[in-house]
């Protein structure tokens, strides 16, 4: 069974509803017990890292991530899920989870591409630069797009850990991959044919590349 985290930042709804698009069990749990006995854990989120690290503090959600990553379980996740993997949040000045080095940063001001000014947040289809073969993402064309929103980014110290990148006036990495930690900055839920071949890849997935 499949646990998505429930920690009070929206999207997962539809993080659920691509998991039964695909035909896989899962379950929406905050309880530490549930996700030790899950086989995979998916850390999605939609909102602000200070209000989120709170609940999973509160929780003590925190130190079962940590414990659950150590074991090696097969973890993945989701655009805010992925910014509070990080050690530090330039959002809300917030400390994060820390299992990757390094820190989430925002958006440069007046961000240009072709003499335009670009919006933050990056809203809309954009595509990856592979680094290299994952499992997580087998069978994905390299031309795919995948549907971004989002003001920060991560930014890891170590770019070994950084499996592919974006560009958005500049180019940013938008997957990471570490031991059984894969995280994206995309939203796989939201973006068609692909991200369900993303999703369904990692719920096959044991753990190593």
């Amino acid at each position: 069974m499949v646990a998505i985290i429930d920690y009070k930042a929206g999207n997962i709804t539809s993080v659920a509803r691509a998991l039964e698009n695909i035909g896989q069990k899962y379950a929406i749990t905050d309880d530490e017990r549930k996700l030790k006995d899950a086989s995979h854990i998916i850390f999605p989120g939609v909102g602000a890292a200070g209000e989120a690290m709170a609940y999973l503090r509160k929780k003590k959600l925190d130190n079962t991530l940590k414990n659950c990553f150590s074991s090696g379980k097969p973890i993945l996740g989701i655009c805010l899920g992925t910014q509070i993997v990080m050690e530090h949040s330039e959002e809300n000045d917030a400390e994060c989870i820390g299992l990757i080095t390094g820190s989430t940063r925002r958006f440069p001001e007046r961000l240009t591409s072709g003499g335009e000014i670009l919006k933050i947040p990056h809203m809309g289809w954009n595509s990856v630069n592979f680094k290299r073969e994952h499992t997580v993402f087998a069978k994905i064309n390299p031309e795919a797009e995948f549907y971004f929103v989002h003001s920060y980014y991560p930014a890891p110290s170590d770019m070994d850990v950084v499996l592919g990148t974006t560009d958005y006036g500049i180019t940013f990495c938008s997957v990471l991959a570490f031991k059984n930690l894969v995280a994206m900055q995309f939203h796989p839920e939201k973006s068609g044919r692909p991200g369900l071949q993303i999703l369904q890849n990692f719920c096959a997935w044991r753990g190593s590349a």
